[in-house]
């Protein structure tokens, strides 16, 4: 299992929302760049970014400071937030992501997903992001009635690079992942399982190292302190 640092942007800052709700707001760092070049000191080798305005408004808002973390040129790098069209796809790509994450658009409309996985195969994830059984969209602010494993059993059959799974009542919340229920979603699909949201604490890390995930996103706790990432990084290994 590997370890995966997140940045969420707001307006080109460092930030995180309280369980996805934008009244919520924490603001940690001014100059992304700092804390990505941070990340790679500690032994980072993948990056987890998050558009948030992207995800409010339905398109990639913060290229600039990507593109900026990007030319470090020591970090492969996920964004996810607002990509809805194969214009922002590709131009993630282009300013040197490794991997684009849908969520929203991949619920809404699955057969435009389906073809964009193919059109990118091994460079799209699944952001599979719910409240208890069922998917949330449009930056969680909306429930979607699908039912969040058959969706990520028919998503799975596509060459997808992984799922990341997000129980939002835990995000940001530093009380621990839903452990269950990424289990039981990363036993259900042949498609790597990316966990995300509530990791706070090295036991955390070593209980999902015994699920089938194949890697965890932590933020908050690195922010605040109460996880190290060289530390979360060799407790993954």
């Amino acid at each position: 299992m590997y370890i995966i640092p997140a940045i969420d942007l707001i307006a080109g800052k460092c930030v995180r929302l309280i369980q996805g709700q934008y009244d919520r707001q924490i603001t940690y760092e001014n100059v992304p760049v700092r804390k990505a070049q941070e990340f790679i000191k500690a032994g980072a080798e993948w990056l987890h970014i998050v558009d948030l305005d992207g995800a409010k408004v339905g398109r990639p808002c913060n290229t600039g400071t990507i593109s900026d973390i990007a030319a470090l040129g020591k970090l492969k790098i996920e964004v996810g937030g607002g990509i809805r069209d194969e214009a922002s796809i590709r131009q993630l790509l282009d300013i040197g992501v490794e991997r684009v994450i849908i969520g929203t658009k991949a619920v809404s409309d699955f057969e435009w997903f389906s073809e964009m996985a193919k059109e990118f195969s091994g460079r799209i994830v699944l952001g599979l992001d719910a409240r208890g059984s069922k998917v949330a969209t449009h930056g969680w602010i909306q429930e979607s009635p699908q039912a969040l494993l058959d969706f990520a059993n028919k998503a799975a059959k596509l060459p997808l690079a992984a799922i990341i799974y997000t129980d939002i009542t835990k995000d940001g919340m530093m009380e621990g992942p839903n452990f269950e229920r990424t289990k039981e979603l990363a036993e259900a699909v042949s498609v790597d399982v990316i966990a995300s949201g509530g990791v706070s604490k090295l036991a955390d890390i070593k209980k999902l190292a015994e699920t089938r995930v194949v890697a965890a996103i932590i933020g908050r706790s690195l922010y605040e302190g109460t996880l190290d990432l060289s530390e979360a990084i060799k407790a993954a290994k």
